[in-house]
């Protein structure tokens, strides 16, 4: 019969054994603050975002298995590739594809109005940085039925991503009189997607960010009035945003979060807002707990010097709208509407982590 001590002694040898075979946490989407010096945006964006080789046992499992076994599609205009459009590549992924699908699409202009549907998950639209392709629509709310019917690329599907692409909608800039002319380029409505060095143009409604977890980097937006909104929560990461100057009124964010409860919003860090003539506001309460942030960000002469649009006809009592550590022309939080925050270190640490997205579960670097 063994003594206690023996005992005790092996016991603790099978823990140390178990402890040791379990799976180590690696890097990835983590609580790490984003840095508040712009040169370490990269070295802290490869250190949280692995690759799916090395962030198996903190990937969703459908997600580390789409991973495992990639496939590349190519799309060429000339005829060059395996398709000459990108919808037909689009259309040639399995309903309920359960493996990344990459779709390569080389130089130029696509006038194609893609839809990837929510039956075709784990599919990449990835472009050449150096001559980055065109994706190119006219549609508008009127024609379409709905502004959410508009977009020229429209990403309904689960782990989207899109790289290195251009999504223009060309419809004419409304002016106030035509009826039903918002025009969507993007709309992202999964319920994880990563958008990097993309280039988004329009007027009014140019990107719907709604209902999911998404990261843009690297990426131009530019519009005129809510150019940015949805329900989606959503981190924007060295990105910049135009104001498109000539309106009497413009506006970058409009969140549609109708509850305290919600855990959507935008983050804007490290992002700089671009245009002239002060006409432009951060953001307006579209709904009623609206929450944007935004942090370490070079807000230039096109912002309003109140930040945040006023004028909704709302008391803005239950809206969220924080800035912290923000420069440039308009950064001074001195004229700033009533209701808008000036965030702490301690307020803002939640908005500036890639846990605000649920980061290690689905967000993966460019493929």
């Amino acid at each position: 019969m063994e003594t206690k001590s023996s005992y005790i002694f092996t016991l603790n040898a099978v823990l140390v054994t178990v402890l040791l075979s379990l799976p180590v946490a690696r890097s990835g989407g983590g609580s790490e603050p984003i840095p508040a010096d712009a040169s370490q945006i990269n070295s802290w964006f490869n250190k949280n975002v692995g690759d799916a080789a090395s962030r198996k046992a903190t990937l969703a499992p459908e997600l580390a298995a789409a991973e495992a076994n990639p496939k590349v599609i190519k799309v060429r205009a000339d005829g060059s590739g395996d398709f000459k459009t990108i919808n037909d590549a689009v259309k040639s992924i399995p309903d309920g594809n359960k493996n990344r699908v990459i779709v390569s699409i080389g130089p130029g202009k696509y006038k194609e109005k893609v839809t990837v549907g929510a039956n075709k998950p784990f599919v990449t639209l990835r472009g050449d940085a150096g001559n980055m392709p065109t994706i190119v629509y006219d549609d508008t709310a009127k024609k379409s039925k709905g502004v959410v019917y508009s977009a020229t690329l429209s990403a309904e599907s689960d782990y989207f991503s899109a790289v290195n692409l251009k999504v223009v909608n060309t419809a004419p800039r409304p002016d106030g009189k035509m009826v039903d002319a918002q025009a969507v380029a993007l709309k992202i409505i999964g319920k994880y997607a990563s958008i990097y060095n993309c280039k988004l143009y329009g007027f009014q409604d140019t990107l719907f960010d709604d209902k999911g977890k998404h990261f843009y980097k690297d990426c131009y937006i530019e519009g005129t009035y809510d150019f940015i909104w949805g329900s989606a929560a959503s981190i924007y990461l060295n990105t910049e945003l135009h104001i498109i100057s000539g309106d009497p009124l413009a506006v970058i964010a409009a969140n549609a979060r109708s509850a305290s409860a919600e855990p959507n919003g935008y983050v804007f860090a490290h992002c700089k807002v671009t245009g002239t003539g002060a006409m432009g506001y951060l953001g307006r309460s579209w709904y009623p707990y609206a929450r944007v942030v935004y942090a370490f960000s070079d807000l230039g002469d096109a912002v309003n010097p109140d930040g945040w649009y006023t004028g909704t006809g709302k008391d803005n009592k239950t809206v969220y709208f924080g800035e912290y550590n923000n420069k440039g022309s308009a950064g001074k939080f001195d004229k700033r509407a009533s209701f808008a925050k000036k965030l702490s270190d301690a307020e803002v640490k939640p908005f500036i982590s890639l846990d605000f997205i649920q980061g290690s579960t689905w967000l993966l670097p460019p493929s």
